[in-house]
């Protein structure tokens, strides 16, 4: 699985903002001084996401994408400064990190938020519901409850046992207050009847409201439609990600569930975050498609990892840009 090179004009546009980010805040537009207060622009840091999300001004994140510990499946306890008791029924400080999501993602921005449910005692816990309804109360609107499905090896189903095989999580997608300000959706479905004009819509006239005889036109039918919203990724060694750092860590999403979010749900020079960063696919990915990034995590040895993903990225990025000064001078010619 390879994250797919930009078009030539988002590479153009690519160039841009990364010539921004090194430049000087004190020399930008008024519209990035504003920005000059989120001091963590581009950065992985190591700590407390509930402490390091209060450091962050307010209207500042254009996207989340994340995937929490959630239930006890990877639990923060005991590991947070010997804290030992759960967090109002959460594994995680769920609660105050949703408050500060938000405070910090802008009016219109977006928030995926991967989840699943542990079954525990023969049932499943449910939490990913309650924490979708916390974030509505919190005044996000749920845009849209989409499907992650994994389609990889996995434990089969006991013969006699009584549940099926779980292959997928919920990827819960908040709005902040509004519908979301950016939403390229991705067209790749096949439509099988392309180029045809729906049946008795061709054309004629009809009466309008204003009593006046009009003209009806029918556009033919695209050869590509908007996908639904059960998303299918490969998962595992060779398919979750591009480089072999990402599987020191024990849960990481597929890099292309990321890249298909992001491309959806923001614009280049966007600001992309993500609170609980892991092995840092999010923000890997945020480098690879010409977005701007903040990365969370409490844990050392998952920033470590983040940040030579990061390095890896902009590899990538430097290789990109290369080629196309050469495609450009070959233009020029």
């Amino acid at each position: 699985m390879n994250i797919a090179s930009p078009s030539h004009s988002e590479s153009r546009s690519f160039l841009k903002v990364r010539e921004e980010n090194t430049v000087n805040v004190s020399e930008k537009t008024c519209h990035n001084i504003e920005e000059k207060k989120l001091q963590q622009l581009n950065q992985i840091i190591c700590g407390d996401s509930v402490a390091e999300l209060k450091k962050m001004p307010d209207n500042s994140v254009d996207l989340v994408i994340t995937s929490p510990p959630y239930d006890n499946l990877r639990s923060y306890k005991d590991l947070v400064k010997g804290m030992k008791e759960e967090y109002n029924g959460y594994s995680f400080p769920f609660e105050p990190i949703a408050a500060e999501l938000a405070r910090v993602v802008k009016k219109g921005g977006v928030v995926v938020w991967v989840v699943g449910d542990a079954v525990m005692k023969g049932s499943e816990t449910g939490s990913s519901f309650r924490q979708a309804l916390h974030f509505m109360e919190q005044g996000f609107k749920l845009h849209d409850t989409m499907i992650y499905e994994k389609n990889g090896s996995s434990f089969p189903a006991r013969r006699d046992g009584n549940r099926y095989s779980q292959l997928f999580e919920y990827m819960f997608v908040f709005s902040n207050g509004a519908k979301p300000k950016t939403s390229n959706l991705i067209c790749d479905k096949k439509n099988k009847w392309a180029g045809w004009v729906p049946w008795g819509k061709k054309g004629g006239t009809f009466r309008g409201k204003d009593g006046e005889l009009k003209t009806r036109t029918q556009k033919p039918t695209p050869e590509f439609s908007p996908r639904n919203n059960i998303w299918r990724y490969n998962t595992g060694k060779g398919y979750s990600a591009t480089d072999d750092e990402a599987f020191k860590h024990p849960a990481i999403f597929p890099e292309k569930l990321v890249e298909d979010h992001i491309r959806t749900w923001s614009e280049p020079g966007d600001v992309v975050l993500d609170p609980m960063n892991g092995a840092g696919t999010t923000t890997k990915v945020a480098v690879l498609t010409d977005r701007r990034y903040v990365g969370i995590d409490i844990f050392q040895e998952y920033c470590d990892i983040a940040m030579e993903r990061i390095k890896i990225a902009n590899n990538t990025v430097k290789n990109r840009q290369t080629l196309q000064k050469l495609e450009d001078r070959k233009e020029a010619k």
